[in-house]
């Protein structure tokens, strides 16, 4: 039986609309109402506004294509620093209404605002709609917002008007919504389950939740049962409110232009990219007990090997040496490569070493120590203020050079106290209009 109460609970599901793209035109408002485009250091679109996807521009699209789709898109480097401000921006703001917040990604959120009628003194609809004007006006973007007793109905909700949307959905009209919703745009839901539930003529939403729950258990493994209970208006999925730490692996890759047939160079973005992976495991305080690093050619071809660590770590010191070993196994003469990677798997909490009876452990504490020391710099002067020698080439040239290389405004207007490699955690650049 669906539930028929209004809301049992208040959960919002806050979603920024074209969110990179919308990054841009916030910072320069000259570019609003015009097709923007993200992406130009990789040379394939990473997110667009709304403009351009009228136009036809997909994520993912070669530029060269989107060119000659859309000769007046404005295609910009990613500028993933001031989206990350724009991000924690967005969040505080959320916050300011209430402490239960899920940053579920970059540009989305949850928030709990069960039982705040009466403080804020009003309705739960009008708190979304205060929270929606407050994201809107202050950061300079459109957002949509989805209100529901549970997690996956507000997802839903959100998704209903896209951009600049505020839906609604309270327990008594879940089966309104759900009767014209595919079952494959549910939450949770993906192509595969979609053709298995298909076979059982299930194609909407609805006709998933008015199963019984003896067809569910027997045809559905747990996660669909507990998605087609909050179907029914129940709250089975809590909030996660706390920083995450309980990674299961960490990955790392990054494009570079022009593709190189540089043994040391690309040896030199993998070393680069281990360093980055181990800095974010050391900040979460996990090990590693087994990698996986790739190299991608410029066909878009990937190749790769999965090693198992002789003991858990998340100091580079360790790793960058044993993948050279195994480099020439993946990397092949003569053979262009524009991006490579590495994956942390296996991760587990950091524990201190056991004595062992040939000094191992001092060696190890040692060398944890010296990273302490390197983090602990690099908070102060920025990120790979010291870096080991494998990193160099990469470390002294750009990224990506031509018009791929061209930086963004954050990293070239830089603000009174700031250098290169430390910078002032500030999201705006000036007043948004």
């Amino acid at each position: 039986m669906l539930i028929t109460s209004s809301f049992p609970k208040a959960i919002l599901h806050i979603d920024a609309n074209a969110f990179f793209a919308s990054c841009e035109v916030a910072v320069n408002p000259s570019l609003r109402g015009k097709p923007v485009v993200t992406g130009l250091e990789r040379g394939i679109a990473s997110a667009m506004s709304y403009e351009a996807k009228a136009m036809g521009v997909t994520r993912g699209m070669r530029i060269s294509e989107i060119r000659k789709r859309c000769p007046n898109a404005i295609i910009l480097p990613s500028d993933y620093e001031t989206y990350s401000l724009f991000s924690a921006r967005m969040f505080a703001i959320v916050r300011r209404y209430t402490s239960l917040i899920e940053e579920y990604s970059i540009d989305e959120c949850f928030a709990d605002i069960s039982g705040l009628r009466r403080p804020l003194h009003m309705s739960y609809i009008d708190i979304a709609h205060k929270i929606k004007t407050a994201l809107q006006s202050e950061l300079g973007m459109t957002f949509s917002l989805g209100l529901a007793p549970n997690k996956v109905i507000a997802k839903l909700a959100s998704n209903w008007v896209k951009p600049d949307g505020l839906t609604a959905i309270s327990g008594r009209d879940i089966h309104t919504f759900l009767e014209t919703t595919p079952v494959g745009k549910i939450w949770g839901i993906g192509p595969q389950t979609t053709a298995h539930l298909a076979q059982f003529g299930i194609t909407t939403a609805l006709q998933f939740a008015l199963k019984n729950e003896q067809w569910v258990t027997a045809h559905m493994s747990k996660p669909y049962h507990e998605i087609w209970r909050e179907l029914h208006g129940e709250s089975v999925y809590p909030l996660s409110t706390s920083e995450k730490h309980d990674y299961q692996s960490i990955s790392k890759t990054r494009t570079f232009t022009p593709p190189s047939a540089d043994h040391e160079f690309v040896f030199a973005q993998l070393s680069k990219n281990i360093e980055n992976a181990c800095i974010k495991a050391r900040r979460h305080k996990l090990v590693a007990q087994k990698i996986v690093f790739f190299l991608k050619t410029q066909e878009f071809q990937y190749r790769g090997l999965e090693l198992k660590l002789s003991r858990p770590v998340a100091v580079p010191e360790e790793i960058v040496p044993l993948v050279r070993t195994k480099f020439y196994e993946v990397f092949k003469k003569d053979t262009p490569y524009r991006a490579s990677g590495i994956v942390l798997a296996g991760l587990i909490p950091d524990t201190t070493a056991q004595l062992d009876l040939f000094g191992a452990s001092a060696r190890i504490e040692g060398t944890n120590k010296i990273y302490e020391a390197l983090d602990a710099l690099s908070a102060r002067y920025g990120k790979h203020a010291v870096y080991l020698g494998s990193s160099h080439k990469a470390m002294q040239n750009a990224q990506h050079e031509g018009n791929r290389g061209m930086q963004s405004l954050r990293k070239t207007d830089l603000m009174h106290g700031e250098t290169a490699r430390k910078r002032i955690a500030i999201p705006m650049l000036g007043n948004v209009v």
